[in-house]
């Protein structure tokens, strides 16, 4: 049996655990609370959603682009309306005969449709019309002033060297390039 004294003091400490578990909840539940009202104000919410999607860009009946994902997911409810690709994204560019001339895949992409902007992140390759490829993990496209560029790592492969270097610009053909602070091309011998 317990006496009076030893009682009071589990009294005392069972209220003070009750009291604290309580408020732990309350601000645990408050918080979610405002996570739902936060997701259910539309805001985050997608407005379509697509798998194996394929679009082709035409001008004039000729094919100029074509996007290809495994997941589309449009946002047009955020604030800054957006489009992402969270399985990756792979975009080929035609010529006039309906040759593949370019492309750029990554594994991660978003597109925001007001500033007419593409993000691509992790296992970014583009490739020219030259066949010159480019390698990084992040890059921009900013499709109303035809640029591209990067702040990180970047690597171009070209038929007879490799150029790295942190940081990159360039027009959007991937023509006119250049790298902001190279490490030095590495030439390599090609057998004819």
């Amino acid at each position: 049996m317990l006496n009076k004294r030893t009682q009071g003091r589990y009294d005392k400490g069972s209220i003070a655990i009750l009291i604290a578990g309580i408020a732990m909840l309350f601000f645990s539940c408050a918080n979610k609370i405002e996570k739902i009202k936060e997701f259910s104000s539309g805001e985050n919410m997608a407005g379509v959603e697509a798998e194996n999607y394929e679009m082709i860009h035409s001008d004039s009946t000729i094919v100029r682009f074509k996007l290809i994902t495994p997941k589309l997911i449009r946002f047009d409810k955020a604030e800054d309306p957006f489009i992402e690709f969270p399985e990756g994204v792979e975009i080929e560019r035609y010529n006039e005969q309906m040759e593949q001339i370019a492309s750029i895949t990554s594994n991660y992409a978003r597109y925001f449709e007001a500033e007419r902007k593409w993000e691509a992140k992790n296992n970014v390759v583009a490739v020219n019309p030259q066949g010159d490829t480019l390698k990084t993990e992040h890059l921009i496209w900013e499709e109303q002033k035809a640029k591209i560029y990067s702040e990180q790592f970047v690597k171009i492969i070209r038929k007879d060297q490799v150029i790295t270097g942190i940081g990159f610009e360039s027009d959007q053909n991937l023509s006119n390039w250049k790298i902001k602070n190279p490490k030095g091309p590495l030439y390599i011998e090609v057998e004819e």
